[in-house]
Parts: C-alpha cells; structure tokens; sequence
C-alpha cells in the first residue's frame, strides 16, 4: 500500500521558480501583479448571522417606503445586512424603518429619479440594487411611463455601470404588452426595458399582494361607490384571484439575493390557493359583519376606467 507524508517546510526552503525552468506563460503569469479591488467593509461578511452580524449584504432598496418595501428592509436587517433607503417623503415617514437594523446599517438618502448622480450616490457602495418603485395611480408629474419604464431603465442602466451583480426588479404577474390596462401595459413595457440594460435582471412577477395595509383586500372593504353596494364585473365570478402574502413575497427576494443562480430569471409569485373574486370579497365582508350587496358593473365601464 502507498504511503503519502506530508512534510511542513519552512518558509525560507519553500521551492521557488526560476526563469529558465518554465515556460514564458507561467512566468508571466506569476510575475504578473495582482491586482487588489478595494472593498466596502460593508460586504465582507463577518459574524455568526442575525442582525448584529454582517451578511456581506450591502443593499440598494428604491421604493423601500411603499407597501412592500417595510418588509424588505424588515428582512434585510434581520439577516445583518447594510441598507441604503433612497426617499422623497418625510421624515417621520422613516420611523418605523429605524428599529428594523442594527446601529448604522440603515442610512437614509434623500433622492430625485430625474437626478442621474443622486442615484448613482444611492448605489455608489452596494452590491445589491431593488427596484419597488410603483404606484397605482398617476400624478402630474410621474406617469406610469416614468415610474414604470423610464425610472427603472434609469436604476438598471446605473447600476450595471457600477458593476451591480445583482438587480431586482418588481413587476406585475399580469403584465401584458396587450393589456388594456395602461398600468399593465406599462409594467411590461418596463421589464423589457429592465432587460436591455441588464440582462441579468432578476424580474419578480406578483399576483395580488395582501397584508396589513395592503391595497387589495382593503380596497374592497372600503369601496363606497354604490353606497353599500360592490360594483364587480360579472359578480365576480368570472374573475379568479390567486393572492399571494406579502411576507412570502419578501422572503422570495431575499432568496434571490442570496441564489446566485437567480440572475437572469424572471418568477412568479403566487399563492397556494385560487379563488373567485366574488368568494373573497363576500368573506371580507363577513368578517367585517357588513352586508354584502355585490354590483354587475358594465365591463365598458371597467376598460374606459383602466385605460384611462
């Protein structure tokens, strides 16, 4: 049977290579310096896990201040990671998010979407970049063409200039170039548009988000426009909904940050069951101990109001 020693030398008897025993190639490839890229100490991973930790994360969150994004940044700082929170709002807006970190980890930034060097200082440091930035309805100023397309045209074509290797960006499951919904349309108008500036652009695709603060289930229980009555296409028994948690959703993210084979992929995001839309919103209305009066609203009605 062969025996194998190992034998521990001392370091001034270590072999070495002399020029005429190689090859150029190799010699080259050793002399050759090596060059050192110069780290953020916020991604060179230390501790044993959790929030008083460093996971090696250094995360971009735009859009951190919508209804998703608490939880995001919730999850972030659980795992010990440092979080930049680009915001236009106030800031008593940022309270709650102080507690969801460590001492330091989470830093404010004040941003404008139409400002290329404000969002290249918001990624300046990171290695991660979320896009939330959504909005269901249109303003003055932000269309659905900005806030769907040309922002995050902007985020990813920043980023993958700063040598991002991670980009997420948050779409819709129904987002359809053919819709006839202009928020729908828009959405996937912006995918693409994701795409063409980073091709490995991680696209997550939602159904309905519920939760605390949500505006699905929440939109039906406060909908007023018949007085008690629900206006639904169809009674809503033609429309199937599979809604998925928020918080699925955010752990979805997280796991997409940390699987390097996730880049490049585009997910949907759904829940375990599907359900006719009148069935849900008659059970909202029953755990609210309110009458549930539900409305055949015309479907002409319906597209002029998406469309619009």
């Amino acid at each position: 049977m062969a025996t194998l020693a190992l034998v521990r030398c001392p370091a001034n008897v270590l072999p070495t290579i002399s020029r005429g025993s190689c090859s150029p190639a190799v010699l080259a490839a050793t002399l050759a310096p090596i060059q050192q890229r110069k780290l953020h100490h916020a991604i060179i991973p230390k501790g044993k896990g959790g929030r008083s930790s460093s996971s090696g994360i250094a995360a971009t969150v735009f859009g951190a201040t919508g209804f998703l994004g608490r939880y995001v940044v919730n999850r972030l700082g659980r795992m010990g990671s440092q979080i930049i929170i680009p915001h236009r709002c106030d800031q008593y807006d940022l309270m709650y998010f102080r507690p969801m970190g460590d001492l330091g980890q989470i830093i404010f930034m004040e941003w404008n979407a139409r400002n290329k060097d404000s969002i290249k200082r918001a990624l300046e440091h990171s290695n991660v970049v979320i896009n939330l930035v959504g909005r269901e309805w249109e303003t003055r100023n932000y269309r659905f063409e900005d806030v769907f397309v040309s922002i995050p045209q902007q985020l990813a074509k920043a980023a993958r200039e700063a040598g991002i290797t991670k980009f997420i960006h948050m779409s819709h499951l129904n987002a359809d170039i053919r819709s006839l919904s202009k928020y729908l349309r828009n959405k996937a108008v912006g995918e693409t548009a994701v795409r063409d500036e980073f091709p490995d652009a991680v696209i997550m695709k939602p159904s309905e988000m519920f939760g605390r603060e949500d505006r699905f289930f929440n939109y039906y229980a406060n909908m007023r426009w018949f007085g008690n009555a629900v206006p639904l296409i169809a009674l809503g028994k033609k429309t199937v909904k599979q809604p998925v948690h928020v918080v699925d959703v955010a752990k979805a993210i997280m796991n997409a940050v940390r699987d390097p084979d996730a880049n490049g992929k585009t997910y949907a995001l759904v829940g375990p069951n599907r359900y006719l839309l009148h069935d849900l919103v008659e059970y909202i209305y029953a755990v609210a101990h309110r009458p549930f009066v539900p409305y055949p609203l015309p479907r002409p009605l319906y597209h002029y109001r998406t469309a619009s």
